[in-house]
């Protein structure tokens, strides 16, 4: 239970909805508790997690998970006393990072997530990708100087 934040991260960054990350999450619960009573423990926990996450992110859960959109009740009850401008400021921020996330291949997308994010050695993210350390390291230099080039148009647009 202690890798819940790690393993909840991954699948924010595979699927596109909140609601889609938690059904991912409970998955990969799901297909670890399954291997771990198979005698499949492994010696380290959290990259073992991530890897599922990663392996059930592609396997194609986004296409089974589809289903219509869902309107949050946080967002239809207004709380009185909210500053709504500081907090539509807030989110602006943190929806360009995710938007400019999103525009970047899976690859480099998956590997700033596992070591930027969530905190992972270069080797332990390449053992759960399934790659080498090397392009690991290729897919994170790639990848932020993209998600720079994204972040600064997007704050060029702001100006």
């Amino acid at each position: 239970m202690p890798a819940m934040d790690l393993v909840y991260n991954i699948a924010r960054r595979m699927v596109p909805r909140p609601e889609d990350a938690e059904d991912l999450v409970q998955e990969t619960y799901l297909a670890a508790y399954r291997a771990w009573l198979d005698g499949r423990a492994p010696k380290r926990v959290e990259p073992w997690l991530a890897t599922i996450c990663l392996n059930l992110g592609r396997s194609g859960f986004r296409h089974r998970a589809r289903r219509p959109p869902e309107v949050p009740w946080e967002t239809q009850d207004l709380v009185a006393g909210v500053d709504v401008e500081a907090e539509a400021i807030g989110r602006v921020d943190r929806r360009a990072v995710h938007g400019a996330l999103w525009q970047l291949p899976d690859e480099q997308r998956i590997a700033i997530t596992l070591v930027d994010l969530v905190g992972l050695s270069t080797a332990e993210t390449a053992a759960a990708m399934g790659t080498p350390r090397g392009t690991v390291l290729s897919r994170l230099h790639r990848g932020r100087r993209a998600l720079a080039v994204l972040l600064a148009e997007h704050v060029e647009e702001q100006a």
